[in-house]
């Protein structure tokens, strides 16, 4: 009497596998290889950039409505019986900060997901 007969083992290795490159990435990552912590010194500089560089804009704009109200008869001019530096400042930047944070955000993301898909290729 013969008990069940197993079955015959099978040797994988990695660089075998479809998908390796991405796990070995992936693990160099996880790890921190001087690879991995390359790919996340990449990631962490276009982040930075990018807030720095939306900061500086956003800065910018902020800063030259004073001076705009201050050119000439600008900072005089009313409408809907409101002085447009009060309509500028109090209405009309929210929207624009709001703009900035969402094109942000986006950006952002893309940096992310181009990381992601740079670990997993």
């Amino acid at each position: 009497m013969t008990g069940p007969q197993r079955p015959v083992r099978q040797r994988v290795v990695l660089s075998e596998r479809r998908g390796a490159r991405r796990v070995r990435t992936r693990m160099e990552v996880v790890e921190q290889t001087e690879i991995g912590a390359a790919l996340i010194e990449g990631l962490i500089r276009a982040q930075l950039g990018l807030a720095l560089r939306f900061g500086f804009v956003t800065i910018v704009v902020l800063c030259s409505l004073p001076v705009l109200f201050g050119i000439g008869s600008v900072g005089s001019v009313v409408v809907l019986g409101i002085r447009l530096p009060w309509l500028l400042l109090g209405i009309a930047v929210y929207p624009l900060l709001y703009l900035v944070g969402r094109v942000y955000v986006r950006l952002a993301e893309r940096n992310e997901q181009d990381f992601l898909d740079l670990a997993e290729d």
